[in-house]
């Protein structure tokens, strides 16, 4: 099999199989691509099914002289690794060469957290006399409030909206759904957003069903709440680097502080983890709830 062929396929199974996003799709084909690079300067031309544990150590040897920091041939490594589960999964090879190869050793940063004063400041920094600041306040107490991912909330839909239960329906990664708390601050900022504005805005064909829309009536841009969240940090002075992604995680550090339950957490996260079995466990959606009602500041 030539490597073109292999890498088509492997496109074909992440789409298909794994139902991942047409950008992560690209970034396990860049991996594969740069394996297939490897392959081509070596003295005997490897081809795909003919890979060897041997012949990785030294790509990742390769790989480790052209500058790439160890996060990076950590992230390489994982791309060849499924792309060798699915050469084993269709039968194009017998044994997986990638099986006992080693991760470099990586040092984890976590990233930066906001205190609760932090969130308060940034939700008081929005100007409410603005047509747009209902709903941008609204986007920072669902950030905070739900712990979404920013393409979660740039996605999040009217239908998926259960506000007189307290649930909202997410759509996250691999096209995973999951039923996550949504507690009073939130619902009350989305109920005015929704009930008090949104129904003024002229919207775009195809966009009806869309939580979050800019006054042409489309969806918001991911590029937008970064550039939302960058402003108001400095009006209030802040000096930290911040991003959507800061009140994912100051979402669960607070309520893990708080002593919620870490599997909890995870599930309303949507955070699959190869270091625990615990987020596997089903868990009671009133114990959800109840476990972010008790522990979230802003409940």
């Amino acid at each position: 099999m030539d490597w073109r062929s292999a890498i088509k396929g492997f496109q074909a199974y992440l789409k298909l199989e794994k139902s991942l996003s047409p950008n992560s799709i690209e970034a396990y084909s860049r991996d594969i691509d740069k394996l297939c690079q490897f392959s081509e300067v070596q003295v005997v031309k490897l081809r795909p099914e003919n890979i060897t544990l041997g012949d990785l150590r030294l790509f990742i040897n390769w790989v480790n002289e052209l500058g790439m920091i160890p996060s990076s041939q950590a992230r390489i490594l994982s791309g060849i690794k499924a792309f060798y589960k699915y050469m084993l999964m269709e039968d194009i090879i017998n044994d997986d060469p990638s099986e006992l190869l080693e991760s470099p050793k990586i040092q984890r940063k976590l990233p930066d957290t906001l205190s609760y004063e932090d969130i308060n400041k940034l939700i008081a920094a929005i100007d409410l006399s603005r047509p747009d600041g209902a709903r941008n306040k609204a986007i920072l107490e669902v950030l905070y409030g739900c712990g979404l991912r920013v393409s979660e909330l740039t996605e999040l839909k009217l239908s998926n909206l259960y506000l007189d239960i307290e649930f909202i329906k997410v759509t996250g990664k691999g096209s995973k759904e999951r039923l996550v708390p949504i507690g009073g601050e939130a619902v009350k900022a989305l109920k005015i957003w929704i009930e008090q504005v949104r129904v003024h805005t002229p919207i775009k064909k195809g966009e009806e069903d869309m939580v979050f829309l800019n006054q042409r009536g489309s969806r918001l841009s991911r590029i937008y709440i970064f550039t939302l969240i960058k402003q108001l940090a400095e009006t209030i002075g802040l000096k930290k680097s911040i991003s959507p992604h800061t009140f994912r995680h100051s979402f669960a550090t607070h309520l893990v502080e708080g002593g919620a339950d870490l599997r909890a957490v995870q599930e309303m996260l949507g955070h699959e983890s190869i270091t625990t079995t615990e987020i596997y466990t089903h868990l009671d959606r009133e114990f959800l709830k109840g476990t972010i009602i008790q522990f979230h500041p802003r409940n």
